[in-house]
């Protein structure tokens, strides 16, 4: 932390499935005192599947959150805080997607929302397809689509497309791997 700021306490708020609230007491350097959320997350891994003709695999699933219907790439929260991105973005693909496979590269890393949790996301492109089975957790309810790169670029634009992992993963993809205009 910086000088002008300290975190004089830490208490748990809340412990939950997939994230620990915390209330944090800050102090700064002119005397005040305030409190502050934090949200601790173990992690994510998501993955961009690149079909042989260029299309992108998206999923659509509900997101209680929003309480409607959105689209993604696939993605999951680390099953350890320890394991490899790579092998959550593998598991996952397979899991959403029915496809595997053995060509992962790392795309990129993002934070989710800097503000007040500590969410990372590794973020790979998965190219060279093989089919597989779609295993879906219980209550995971998925549909799979394939996209072109056109495609998803207008429908971030549109608004239709608003998660932040995907916003970032299909820009950054077609920056780094496709001459793609609109």
């Amino acid at each position: 932390m910086s000088e002008e700021i300290r975190r004089v306490k830490r208490e748990l708020a809340y412990h939950g499935t997939v994230v620990d609230v915390y209330k944090d007491y800050m102090e700064f350097a002119n005397g005040s005192t305030e409190e502050w959320d934090y949200i601790h997350h173990n992690g994510a891994a998501a993955v961009v599947p690149v079909l042989d003709d260029g299309r992108i695999l998206m999923v659509t699933q509900y997101r209680n959150a929003l309480d409607r219907m959105t689209l993604e790439i696939p993605a999951g929260k680390l099953d350890a805080p320890d394991e490899p991105g790579i092998e959550c973005a593998a598991r996952e693909l397979e899991e959403e997607t029915g496809y595997k496979s053995d060509h992962l590269e790392w795309l990129l890393t993002l934070r989710t929302t800097v503000a007040l949790c500590n969410e990372r996301i590794e973020i790979f492109v998965a190219k060279d397809l093989k089919p597989s089975k779609q295993k879906l957790d219980e209550g995971e309810y998925v549909t799979v689509k394939a996209y072109t790169l056109e495609e998803l670029k207008r429908k971030i634009y549109a608004g239709e497309i608003e998660d932040s992992k995907t916003v970032s993963a299909v820009l950054a993809y077609g920056d780094r791997f496709a001459a793609c205009k609109m």
